[in-house]
């Protein structure tokens, strides 16, 4: 059992997304609600209330904790890596992408909503991370691509970011959705998370 007031308040915040994220593997966003999440923690469900007051807050506390662990993927490739080509860094961001999956599939849900339904010192939290992945985005550019220029650089980043919206929608797709793709007379060629975001890469750093 952790020792102190906010080692104990960290470990119950952590045992809470955590539970969330099990959920999500089975169930919708709207399906999961506070009941759901209280039920699967070792405290009583109105305990919640005491870290996170809607079920907003505990999805962006967890896709604050899926950027967090993208940032230490992206400070690994750095770390790795002296020199990358274009086709060797698409290769290592887009295997980074396709491993957190839980990241890309809480993109695709409604993000304004969940950060108009989270209190403003949650949301900046999880802004405080987003931010620094931003910044990680930017070193690997810097590092890897230094005579890209400055524009070319925000230009990459400010389109592959709103893309990753869209990743798991169009590469993670049910047999009813494919189904329906077929009836309707849609000639789609599916992809999946590496290939897509692999070709979108090559893609911005050849303009």
């Amino acid at each position: 059992m952790p020792k102190g007031s906010e080692e104990l308040t960290a470990a119950r915040k952590e045992e809470i997304i955590t539970a969330c994220a099990e959920l999500y593997k089975t169930m919708s966003f709207k399906e999961i609600t506070l009941k759901e999440i209280g039920n699967a923690t070792s405290f009583t469900r109105t305990s919640i209330y005491n870290y996170f007051q809607t079920k907003e807050e505990i999805f962006l506390a967890l896709l604050q904790r899926e950027y967090g662990l993208w940032i230490d993927r992206l400070r690994q490739i750095q770390t790795e890596h002296e020199k990358m080509t274009s086709e060797e860094f698409a290769d290592a961001l887009a295997h980074s992408l396709e491993e957190r999956q839980n990241l890309l599939k809480i993109l695709s849900m409604n993000h304004y909503d969940m950060e108009e339904n989270s209190r403003i010192e949650r949301l900046t939290d999880f802004k405080v991370v987003y931010g620094q992945t931003l910044s990680e985005v930017r070193n690997c550019l810097d590092k890897f691509f230094p005579e890209m220029p400055v524009r070319d650089k925000q230009d990459f980043i400010y389109s592959f970011f709103p893309f990753m919206f869209g990743i798991y929608p169009y590469t993670v797709v049910t047999e009813k959705q494919k189904e329906a793709m077929r009836q309707a007379g849609v000639n789609y060629v599916y992809m999946s998370i590496y290939e897509i975001t692999y070709t979108e890469i090559k893609k911005l750093l050849s303009t």
